[in-house]
C-alpha cells in the first residue's frame, strides 16, 4: 500500500497540561463549556458527578485523575468532551473533563507509532497510538480502554440512580 492510499482517520486533539491526547471524532458526541457539575457522594475519585444534558444524565469524568495526572483548577479553556463509550454492547456517554480542546486533526494511520511498551509498571492498553503534531507527540486514546468495564458499571449504576 503506497503513502497516498493509507487511511487517514480524524481526532479531536485536548490537552491535559503539557500533554496533547486524541480521541477519534466519531467517539466524540459534542463539546460543551464547563457548566456545573452536580457531584455524586461516595464515587470513586476521577468521577466529578453528573450534569443534564438535554435530560439525559451524563457522568463526568476528571481526564488527569483517570489518566495519572495531576488534578488541576478550572480554567476559561476548561471543557467537557462528551464521549460515546462502549461496554457490553451498550454505549454509554461520558463527559471527560479537559483542560482545552485544540482541533480536529487528520491523521493517516501509517503515521502512527504503536503504543510503547514501558514495562509492567505502566499501564499502556489504553494508548491506540502516538501521532506527531508540530514536533509535540499526540497519544491516541483507545476510549473504550481507558475504562474498566468494572468502572464503566459504577458508572452506568450511578446514571440510572440519579436518573430514577
Amino acid at each position: 500500500m503506497s503513502a497516498t492510499e493509507a487511511i487517514s482517520r480524524q481526532y479531536v486533539t485536548f490537552c491535559l497540561g503539557e500533554e496533547l491526547f486524541g480521541i477519534e471524532v466519531t467517539r466524540a458526541r459534542e463539546i460543551l463549556n464547563l457548566v456545573p457539575v452536580t457531584k455524586v457522594p461516595q464515587t470513586p475519585d476521577y468521577l466529578v458527578g453528573v450534569i443534564n444534558l438535554r435530560g439525559q444524565v451524563v457522568p463526568v469524568v476528571d481526564l488527569r485523575v483517570k489518566l495519572g495526572l495531576p488534578k488541576a483548577e478550572a480554567t476559561r479553556d476548561s471543557c467537557i468532551i462528551v464521549i460515546e463509550v462502549q461496554i457490553d454492547g451498550d454505549v454509554l456517554a461520558v463527559g471527560g473533563l479537559a483542560d482545552s480542546v485544540r482541533e480536529v486533526l487528520e491523521l493517516r494511520d501509517d503515521l502512527i507509532e504503536p503504543a510503547p511498551r514501558l514495562g509492567t509498571r505502566l499501564k499502556t492498553e489504553f494508548i491506540a497510538g502516538m501521532g506527531k503534531v508540530d514536533e509535540q507527540f499526540l497519544i491516541l486514546l483507545e476510549i473504550d480502554r481507558v475504562f474498566s468495564s468494572e468502572e464503566l458499571a459504577i458508572v452506568q449504576e450511578m446514571e440510572e440512580s440519579v436518573s430514577a
